[in-house]
């Protein structure tokens, strides 16, 4: 295994086919950093252009379309001891007659501490600490180039990943994405101190992070959409909207997974699922959604098969 110690010097606000930043092999290991989504980075530097500006593209060597790109999450942290946040819910998650109840919109300053494994906001004008909350970090943006040279924003998702928002993807998981692109073309951003379910106030506790990650690679293995494992779970993201439709695509990508990986029929696992299931809200804010069905693998495990 090698590993690349990786500084940034540009940064993208897209996914896409982009000249490699890096080039590595699978079982490479890579260290570096991300900024904050409006391109701040630990030394509050602004190298990055606001919208959740993107570390990379990675390329990896030997993958092309219709393999599978695995991607283990070692390390995702912030490696600052400031974060932001918006202030209040979005207005098109609220009943449309409470819409104008809504205060205006401001930004928040949030301490993070990150010998206590915590984040407080203290109110500016009294000094009084509001709220304090056990980290939780996560990568909100994280994803390979879509297919067809589609350059899309990093402020979307799609069957490439993208910005899901989803508190699963930590230090701990391994990610699966679908390869539409020779290299795949890796991206990372959007460090979350911390964030709700489905990101109400569109952003989470925004900062820099210091992340380290390793790629595999499986060949001619096609995925639809991203996947994910951690030490509890397995889980499949659909990205779409209306919300529905983006739970719709990962109820079937799971499915698809059980039936390749754990030789289930269709049948069995609609049993398990049926009874099973385990949904995350992850991304409500963003124009497309990002829905989670995640399965236990404890269920997997002491499962049977009616036909046998």
């Amino acid at each position: 295994m090698i590993t690349h110690r990786f500084t940034p010097e540009k940064y993208f606000n897209v996914f896409g086919t982009i000249k490699p930043a890096l080039r590595i092999s699978p079982g490479d290991r890579v260290i570096t950093t991300t900024l904050d989504a409006h391109g701040y980075d630990q030394d509050m530097k602004k190298p990055g252009a606001s919208g959740n500006p993107l570390t990379g593209p990675f390329f990896v060597e030997g993958s092309g379309p219709g393999d599978t790109l695995i991607v283990h999450i070692e390390t995702a942290s912030p490696n600052r001891d400031t974060g932001w946040t918006s202030s209040v819910i979005a207005d098109h998650l609220v009943d449309h007659s409470f819409v104008r109840e809504l205060p205006q919109k401001d930004y928040l300053d949030w301490k993070i501490d990150r010998k206590k494994s915590q984040a407080s906001y203290v109110d500016p004008e009294t000094g009084k600490t509001v709220i304090t909350l056990p980290l939780s970090p996560m990568l909100g943006c994280i994803g390979v180039a879509p297919s067809e040279g589609q350059m899309i924003s990093s402020r979307y998702s799609g069957e490439h990943g993208g910005n899901m928002d989803y508190r699963g993807f930590r230090e701990g998981t391994t990610a699966f994405f679908p390869v539409f692109q020779e290299g795949a073309l890796l991206y990372v951003g959007d460090g979350h101190a911390a964030q709700g379910d489905g990101e109400p106030v569109g952003t989470g506790i925004e900062t820099s992070f210091d992340v380290q990650f390793s790629v595999d690679l499986v060949k001619g293995k096609r995925i639809q959409w991203p996947r994910g494992e951690d030490s509890e779970h397995i889980f499949t993201a659909g990205n779409a909207a209306p919300l529905e439709q983006a739970a719709r695509f990962a109820l079937t990508e799971m499915i698809r997974w059980l039936g390749t990986d754990y030789n289930m029929t269709i049948e069995l696992a609609s049993i398990i699922l049926g009874q099973a299931t385990e949904f995350d809200l992850a991304n409500l804010f963003n124009p497309l959604f990002t829905a989670v069905c995640r399965l236990k693998k404890s269920v997997i495990t002491n499962r049977g098969n009616p036909r046998e």
